[in-house]
C-alpha cells in the first residue's frame, strides 16, 4: 500500500489534506485554551463559560462573534499566539517531509501560517489560495496550498463560528468545487484528522456521492487516510466510501507521523 501510494506521489498524481494533528507538532495552543480567552475577554470565569457552551468551540466562539460582532481581536490573539517566535519551522521533520514529498495541491483546514512558512524556510515557490480571485492566479508549476477553513490575513474567510461552521457545510463554495474538480483526478491523501472531526467525515462523504451518483466510481482514484488510533467500526465506513485507512502502531501522534511520511519518502 505505500508502495502504490509513494508511486502515485512521485507522479504528481496525490493532494495532500492537512489537518491540525500536524500543527499540533509544533505545540501550538489547543481549543481549550482558546475558550479560555474568549471567555476572558467577554468577562467570564473560564469554567463557567465553558460549561455554558459545553465545550462546543463553535457555539462559544459564536455567541463571542454576537457581543464582540467581530472576531478581529481574538483572531489577532491566535495569529500571535500560534505564530510564536520560539517556533523554529526548520527543526520540524513533519514538515521538511512534506516539503521533499513535492505534492503539486495542498488543502488545508488549518488557520495558521506553518505551511506557508515552510514553503518560506526552504525556498520553494507555491500560491495561496484562500478565495476565488486567488483561483485566477494559480501557475502549474507552483504548489498550491488551499486554506479551506480560512486564512490570518482575511478575517472574512475563517471558518470559526457555528453559522461558518454550517456555511462551509454546504459544500457549494468555490474551494468547494475546486476540491470536487481535484479529486477527479487524482488521489488524496489526508493526514492530521481525527474521525471524531465530523467536518471531515462530511467532506469525505460529500466526495463519495460524487462519484457515486456519476455511475463511474470504477475510475475513482484511490484516496487514503492516515490514523494513530485503530477504530474497526471508522474504518469498514472509510472503505465504504472509498477511503483506505491506513493506521500506525505507534500511539504517539507526532512520531507515528513522522514515520509514515518517512516510509514514504524511503520508497520514493
Amino acid at each position: 500500500m505505500i508502495q502504490e501510494l509513494a508511486s502515485a506521489i512521485t507522479n504528481k498524481q496525490v493532494i495532500l489534506f492537512v489537518g491540525s494533528g500536524v500543527s499540533n507538532n509544533l505545540g501550538l495552543p489547543v481549543y481549550s485554551e482558546l475558550m479560555d480567552e474568549m471567555a476572558e475577554n467577554l468577562g467570564y470565569e473560564p469554567e463557567q463559560f465553558k460549561s455554558w457552551g459545553n465545550n462546543d468551540f463553535l457555539i462559544m466562539a459564536e455567541y463571542y462573534f454576537h457581543q464582540k460582532g467581530t472576531l478581529g481581536a481574538l483572531r489577532s490573539w491566535m495569529d500571535r499566539l500560534w505564530h510564536h517566535k520560539d517556533i523554529e519551522i526548520g527543526k520540524s521533520e513533519i514538515y521538511r517531509l512534506i516539503i521533499e514529498l513535492d505534492f503539486p495541491i495542498i488543502y488545508t483546514t488549518n488557520f495558521d501560517r506553518w505551511l506557508e512558512n515552510a514553503y518560506d524556510y526552504y525556498q520553494k515557490e507555491y500560491i495561496k489560495i484562500t478565495n476565488v480571485a486567488d483561483i485566477a492566479r494559480i501557475e502549474m508549476n507552483k504548489t498550491q496550498i488551499i486554506k479551506f477553513h480560512g486564512d490570518f490575513d482575511d478575517d472574512s474567510s475563517l471558518v470559526l463560528t457555528e453559522s461558518g461552521f454550517f456555511q462551509r457545510l454546504d459544500f457549494e463554495s468555490p474551494l468547494d468545487i475546486k476540491l470536487r474538480s481535484d479529486s477527479l483526478e487524482k488521489s488524496i491523501l489526508f493526514i492530521g484528522y481525527s474521525l471524531s472531526d465530523i467536518n471531515i467525515r462530511y467532506m469525505l462523504y460529500k466526495l463519495h456521492r460524487q462519484w457515486k451518483d456519476s455511475e463511474l466510481e470504477h475510475i475513482r482514484p484511490k484516496s487514503y487516510i492516515f490514523l494513530v488510533k485503530k477504530n474497526p467500526l471508522k474504518e469498514r465506513l472509510l472503505k465504504e466510501r472509498g477511503i483506505i485507512p491506513i493506521v500506525s502502531h505507534n500511539e504517539d501522534p507526532g512520531k507515528a507521523l513522522t514515520e509514515f511520511l518517512r516510509k514514504i519518502s524511503n520508497q520514493i
